[in-house]
């Protein structure tokens, strides 16, 4: 996740906006996928490409319990 933060100062702020746009929770925001979903998606079907590289970050997120931190980032009519 470093890597990515690094090479974009804006990503960590396109990462608390960014929705799933597929599936069963197309529309709903990365950050607020079910924590076991996002697991399931990391050890099992990860998909390919800035999804995928923005869904390993999220993972890390949740499993560190730092969603709070993509808060502030997030507009109010994001949510």
């Amino acid at each position: 996740m470093a890597e990515v933060l690094a090479a974009d100062p804006n990503e960590l702020r396109l990462l608390a906006q960014a929705r799933m746009p597929y599936g069963k929770y197309a529309g709903r925001l990365l950050v607020d996928l079910p924590e076991p979903y996002v697991i399931w998606l990391v050890r099992n079907q990860l998909p390919e490409g800035q999804l995928g590289q923005r869904l390993l970050a999220i993972y890390e997120i949740k499993v560190n319990g730092l969603e709070s931190l993509l808060e502030p980032l997030q507009s109010k009519e994001v949510r």
